[in-house]
């Protein structure tokens, strides 16, 4: 089974309702008469995108996508547009045989003997006729489910997905959220039963094991401790936010269990674990400054897009190197998504909440007025963007006074000009002075003391690639932007969304954040998703 998403936005129409087409997924009409002037509200040059949910064909593990003019545009110019299609691989998981084969023997003897149990079968025949009519409205969704493909509808365009009131997390149907729920039979498979050899983490939440499903698939299971509530919104939050963002850079959300009072997250397996392992703290070798700089880079794009991919954005509120995780080609994904709430509504500046996130990365501004924003996140990030290049933790205590705090350290060093003083030692000889220069210049403009003065994910991305540059050619770049750019702004190569994704709290205008995600945030870069 494959998740499929169509991208479009008619840059081509003069005038509204004048372009009709179709689309064929596999042969079949998935969705007829498309007019995207209506779908994106009468405007044109608006980007949508549509979902489905397609079943794979016999023998074949092609899907086949076009689009074609409609049966409406005959007396109009037909065309028809595609933009852009993403296509992702849902596991599956199907029931096991034996099932199948006991109730087959159970009906073998049963026939045998039916005659001597005969009122105890019409019973029981009886009893199944009235729990089937109970039950006849989920067996109509299981239908619609089980269809070749199937339009969802609740993650696309500009719908609205319901919410219980006073909270915005989406209610799971009768198949969870996405249906991403995995029975707990076989991540007890995948784990050998939890097996302490596969541990390889533990946090706030719980355990986290190495394991493996069906076709070879390895994944990382963080399991909560058994039968504790303690943690479900957060459970349920990054199961939200993960099972409707997807991004190069950020860890992919496999499945979920929420059986026999377990909570359980999965999620594709980051080979090289956290980036912290591979600064200080283990006998890792450590990272070139090439390496460095290009996981800083990962992580600003998956941040990047988390804060402008939809109209609201989503702040993450505990960013830091142990939630930044590595691949086996060092690709950076941010990962740990329980604490993102969603960021203000279009006539707010902030979010006002409780304050949560980690000591050492928490924006001093956040604490003290509870008002949190997307440069929330951006102080969290410049921390670890000194972590990365003085290999030393956050907060030390074993450190003298002055030194416990690297971000109140690190500045102090940077405001010298003198913060080649405090690089790694790994690194002697390998940074360029020119490259040093923006990157320290870069972290202290993201530790500023009030969020107004910050850069926007936006700019301190293109600053780090600033300094790649520098640092792999040595040209200083003709075109750099000024600081004051920010993503939204006019001059910047960015779409603007035609959704909105949240996961926590409700606007005044009475709709509920858990709507549609945006699109087209990838056009500023040159890498797919």
């Amino acid at each position: 089974m494959h998740f499929v998403r169509l991208h479009f936005c008619d840059i081509v129409s003069i005038a509204l309702n004048t372009l009709y087409f179709n689309i064929y997924i596999n042969g079949v009409t998935a969705y007829k008469d498309v007019d995207l002037s209506v779908l994106a509200l009468h405007r044109l040059a608006s980007p949508y995108y549509i979902d489905f949910i397609v079943k794979n064909v016999k023998g074949s593990g092609v899907v086949r996508v076009s689009v074609g003019p409609s049966d409406l545009s005959a007396t109009l110019r037909k065309n028809a547009i595609l933009n852009g299609v993403e296509i992702m691989r849902m596991v599956n998981f199907v029931a096991s045989p034996r099932r199948s084969k006991k109730k087959s023997l159970w009906i073998l003897v049963g026939s045998v003997i039916g005659g001597i149990f005969v009122l105890a079968f019409t019973f029981i025949a009886i009893l199944a006729i009235l729990k089937c009519r109970k039950r006849k409205p989920k067996q109509k969704t299981r239908r619609a489910e089980s269809a070749g493909w199937t339009s969802l509808r609740v993650y696309g365009g500009s719908s609205q997905a319901t919410a219980s009131e006073g909270t915005a997390l989406a209610s799971p149907g009768p198949y969870g959220y996405f249906g991403l729920k995995i029975p707990f039979a076989d991540i007890q498979l995948a784990t050998n039963n939890f097996d302490k050899s596969l541990l390889i983490g533990s946090g706030g939440f719980g355990m986290v094991y190495k394991g493996v499903l069906g076709d070879n698939i390895k994944v990382a299971v963080k399991r909560g401790m058994p039968g504790s509530r303690q943690g479900l919104p957060e459970f349920h939050t990054e199961i939200t936010v993960l099972s409707k963002i997807r991004h190069r850079h950020l860890v992919s959300l496999v499945g979920y269990c929420e059986e026999q009072s377990e909570m359980i997250l999965v999620y594709e397996y980051m080979e090289k674990g956290p980036l912290r392992h591979h600064l200080y703290g283990t006998d890792l070798p450590p990272l070139s400054w090439k390496q460095r700089l290009e996981i800083c880079i990962g992580a600003a794009r998956g941040l990047h897009y988390l804060h402008t991919g939809s109209a609201q954005g989503i702040i993450h509120r505990d960013i830091k190197s142990t939630n930044i995780l590595l691949d086996e080609n060092y690709v950076a994904k941010v990962a740990d998504f329980g604490l993102s709430k969603s960021g203000p509504c279009l006539n707010e500046t902030h979010v006002s909440t409780g304050v949560k996130g980690s000591f050492g990365y928490l924006d001093p501004e956040y604490f003290r007025r509870q008002q949190l924003t997307d440069k929330s996140d951006v102080y969290s990030f410049g921390v670890v963007l000194f972590e990365v290049l003085c290999a030393r933790p956050a907060v030390d205590p074993l450190l003298t006074r002055d030194q416990v705090n690297l971000a109140e350290w690190a500045m102090e060093w940077q405001k010298k000009g003198m913060i080649e003083q405090i690089v790694d030692p790994h690194l002697k000889d390998q940074i360029k002075p020119s490259s040093l220069k923006i990157f320290g210049e870069t972290a202290e403009k993201c530790l500023a003391e009030y969020g107004v003065d910050r850069p926007t994910m936006g700019d301190v991305l293109w600053n780090l690639e600033y300094v790649y540059q520098l640092q792999t050619n040595g040209r200083k770049r003709e075109d750099h932007r000024p600081t004051d750019v920010t993503s939204d702004d006019p001059r910047t190569p960015m779409v603007v969304p035609s959704g909105r994704a949240g996961v926590e709290g409700n606007c005044d205008d009475g709709t509920s954040d858990i709507s549609t995600s945006g699109v087209f945030s990838q056009l500023i870069t040159n890498e797919g998703r």
